[in-house]
């Protein structure tokens, strides 16, 4: 799971496959393009093997500001658990935001519990 999370130029392949329709890397910024066609300017803040954490910022013409971090923990019987914080202004989009990673999460349950352990 960690590896395909720390892929950071895989979102369209490894992650989120259909959610997100391409990315592509310019140096530590990944550009993502969703399936709905819109497009965001993702700076990679940090890449955390020892604590299996990724962190993130977002531009784009709606966001002030977005920082995130997506963290994998170990679960009871070899299960993971994935938690996604941010922080994102203005606060009026914290809904639509909110359902855009709602469905990003549901996404990728789907995606990593079809592939292997690695």
């Amino acid at each position: 799971m960690w590896s395909a999370i720390r892929d950071v130029g895989a979102l369209h392949t490894r992650l989120v496959p259909g959610h997100v329709a391409d990315t592509v890397m310019e140096g530590e910024t990944r550009i993502v393009r969703f399936a709905d066609g819109s497009v965001v300017r993702e700076p990679i803040l940090s890449v955390d093997d020892e604590r299996f954490r990724l962190a993130w910022a977002a531009r784009s013409p709606r966001l002030e500001h977005y920082n995130a971090v997506l963290q994998v923990f170990e679960a009871p019987e070899g299960a993971c658990r994935v938690v996604w914080t941010s922080d994102l202004l203005p606060h009026a989009l914290a809904g639509p935001v909110g359902a855009v990673q709602d469905r990003a999460l549901a996404c990728m349950k789907r995606t990593l519990e079809r592939v292997p352990a690695n």
